[in-house]
């Protein structure tokens, strides 16, 4: 059987990098393909080359289509020969309609003018081969991350796609959506759209995909067949990271203490701008040294909590009591969040935790720059001396501290930004989706980071829609669900099925 594509020797080289060396890479017409690796294996550096965000002549190799050698310029001559990519960071203009987003560029005219009338009118059927019931004429901005996506999948299949690339597509959606999402890219294959999926959940791919490939370190390391049986997920960690993981959640002693360091009564929060109650009632704690886990659908309230306890930066209308070490204590803006021994860490590190353009360092002390400063100017050795330590000590791989941070993988930034709100020596750390978007490798440094930390007295808040995170990691878990805690249940009673069941109960 002839491969729809064929990749052949794909070298692709940056300043002191080769991200890809000798990759080859083969995909049949009608199946859905998975490809795995750690962060900076180069799965997403060989996906640009194929959709030409690396155009010919920047890479060595082949890229063949129905055997016919192709060599684009550009994402336009990706585009023309029927190859799609939808990122991670979905492409779409939120103040423009639905129906904007999937004609954007691929406008429908009649003589010089765009037919609006005949351009909703083939919006509303791609949405509907899509499955998703929305006005075309709503803005994007006004939907869900997972309505997004299927509006970016809609924009792809409207140009009569043949292979359609997803990045980590269900990485920022909850698990009605992510299902959602996967059943639709099995009706597209029966349709006879070919998709290639790039994710970090195993399960996800292993559920899906009829191959999966796998790179390692810019190389291929195998490509495996999922059709007569399924790929056991050890073996597929084994082939990305080079050596077992048996237990992805690494064992720890969970003895908290009876001290409680956190309590939060009867907190409540408005949003001015929704104009509802977003918090209600909110009653819970944390001891010393242990991980608390929160559970919920995406938009349960879980991250909101989190904003308003740590000062609050979208301005809710908050009400209620937080208690630190049993005093009463104030938070009405970030710093005296840090001042008071509360650091959080947020769901989304590249927009609202790093600064990427600068280098590791400059990352890692920004938030406690008093630390480093002789009177009012930043010592360098200082800086150069904690970059140093936290580099070692969270085993984050740069060449240098001087590195860009945008450069980094995932997990490596996801360190940087963990080294950031450590040098602040917090009492209580709020981790939000700790470990979306990375690999189970990096995934295992975090969850092993995390159990250091509880060993040395700290407590921590897990925020986390994976819920075999929860379930491996947190000795307590409270579920929230339309704004409120619905449970608290020891690590003991707790499983996937009880956690869902009080989640959807709202």
């Amino acid at each position: 059987m002839i491969p729809l594509l064929e990749m052949r020797n794909i070298t692709k080289e940056f300043p002191g990098v080769r991200a890809l060396d000798n990759v080859s890479f083969s995909v049949y017409e009608g199946e859905i393909h998975g490809l795995v690796g750690e962060n900076g294996a180069g799965k997403s550096t060989l996906m640009k080359v194929l959709s030409g965000v690396y155009p010919h002549g920047t890479y060595s190799g082949d890229i063949l289509l129905h055997e016919t050698l192709q060599e684009f310029k550009g994402i336009s001559d990706s585009e023309r020969a029927g190859i799609a990519i939808i990122y991670q960071e979905l492409a779409l203009v939120p103040e423009m309609t639905v129906y904007e987003n999937i004609f954007l560029g691929h406008e429908i005219h009649r003589g010089l003018v765009v037919d609006w009338n005949e351009t909703i009118k083939r919006a509303n059927e791609m949405l509907q081969r899509v499955r998703l019931d929305v006005n075309p004429e709503t803005k994007v901005k006004d939907l869900g991350v997972g309505k997004q996506q299927l509006v970016e999948i809609a924009k792809a299949l409207n140009r009569d796609v043949k292979i359609l690339i997803m990045d980590e597509p269900t990485a920022a959606l909850n698990e009605d959506d992510s299902a959602n999402l996967l059943n639709l890219l099995r009706e597209q294959r029966s349709h006879g759209v070919t998709c290639i999926l790039i994710s970090h959940k195993l399960r996800e791919v292993i559920a899906i995909a009829d191959s999966i490939t796998v790179l390692r370190d810019g190389k291929t390391i195998c490509t495996l067949d999922n059709r007569t049986s399924r790929v056991p997920e050890p073996v597929l960690i084994k082939s990305m990271v080079g050596r077992e993981i048996t237990n992805i959640y690494p064992p720890r002693e969970r003895h908290p203490l009876d001290e409680i360091v956190l309590e939060v009564k009867n907190w409540n929060a408005y949003h001015p701008q929704l104009g509802r109650d977003i918090l209600k009632d909110i009653h819970f704690n944390v001891k010393k040294g242990e991980i608390v886990g929160f559970a919920g659908l995406m938009g349960s309230g879980r991250t909101e909590l989190a904003l308003s306890m740590f000062g609050n930066p979208d301005g809710y209308h908050v009400s209620g009591e937080i208690y630190l070490y049993g005093n009463q204590v104030h938070l009405g803006h970030p710093k005296d969040a840090i001042k008071a021994g509360v650091a959080y860490l947020s769901e989304d590190r590249k927009s609202k935790g790093l600064i990427l353009i600068q280098d590791v360092k400059q990352n890692l002390t920004l938030a406690n720059l008093r630390e480093i400063a002789r009177r009012g100017v930043i010592d360098g050795n200082a800086e150069i001396q904690v970059a140093t330590e936290y580099k070692d000590s969270l085993n984050i791989r740069t060449p240098s501290i001087e590195q860009v941070v945008s450069h980094l993988s995932g997990g490596n930034q996801q360190k940087v930004y963990l080294g950031k709100w450590l040098f602040v020596k917090p009492d209580v750390l709020i981790l939000d989706e700790p470990t979306r978007g990375i690999d189970v490798g990096a995934k295992y440094e975090i969850y092993t980071i995390m159990n250091r930390l509880i060993q040395q007295g700290m407590s921590i808040i897990m925020i986390s829609s994976e819920l075999p995170e929860i379930l491996g990691m947190s000795d307590r878990v409270y579920v929230v669900s339309g704004g409120k805690i619905v449970s608290e249940l020891p690590i003991e009673e707790a499983s996937q099925e009880i956690i869902m069941d009080l989640a959807t109960d709202y």
